[in-house]
Order: C-alpha cells, then structure tokens, then sequence
C-alpha cells in the first residue's frame, strides 16, 4: 500500500472514530441527565428498555473503537492492508468497506466456515 493510501484510510479511520467518540459522549450526557421519573409504570419500563439498548450500542461503539485504534497501529507500523493469516494483501475494495479488516476475504470466509464447524459440533 502506498503512502497516499496508508493516509486516506488513516484519515477515514480518525473520522470513523471521532464520530463514535461523540456518539459516546452525547450517549453519556443522556444518561447522567437522567431521573426522570414516570408515573405509568409502562413508561419506566419503555425508558429503562430504552437506555438498556443505548448501553448495548455504546459497548459495541466501544469495541469498534478498540479494532479502529488498532487498524491505525497498523497503519503506523506498516502492516495495515495484508492479512494477518495469509500475509496477502487485503483488497481495496475490502478495505474500503470494512476499513478494520484485518483478513482477506478468502481468510475470513476461511475463518466462519472452522467457526460455523466447530459450533456445529
């Protein structure tokens, strides 16, 4: 991968990251306004289930921002764009749609079929 493309997925991936971050923070400031209290108990429950998907979605905001601060190492070290099993380029076009690829398509295709087996077993 180029240096021009190292920086357009670079770029793509602090984008990506700062928009979580801020997704975060207003998910936060939310939830500390809180305390509202509802007399109709079905309102509790449909706020309370509410917040409980606002949680879910932030630990996955999370994650996802675990795997992008690790694509950017990546980048910094060099390795970004090759499978880490195959140590094949991944394609741009993979890249590109999933930019914390870290396996080609054949690998990862690879990698669900052991999965769906040993969950079969």
């Amino acid at each position: 991968m180029n240096p021009k493309m190292s920086e357009y997925f670079r770029q793509k991936l602090l984008r990506w990251r700062d928009e979580l971050v801020h997704e975060s923070n207003d998910t936060l400031q939310h939830l500390q306004e809180g305390g509202i209290v509802e007399p109709d108990i079905a309102d509790r429950a449909t706020i309370e289930t509410n917040r409980s998907l606002e949680l879910k979605t932030r630990d996955r905001a999370r994650k996802l921002i675990a795997k992008i601060d690790a694509a950017i190492e990546r980048i910094k070290e060099g390795a970004y764009g090759y499978c880490m099993e195959t140590h094949e380029p991944i394609s741009i076009s993979r890249l590109e749609a999933r930019p914390i690829a870290t396996l080609s398509v054949e690998a990862q295709e690879r990698h669900e079929r052991m999965e769906k087996t040993h969950r079969d077993e």
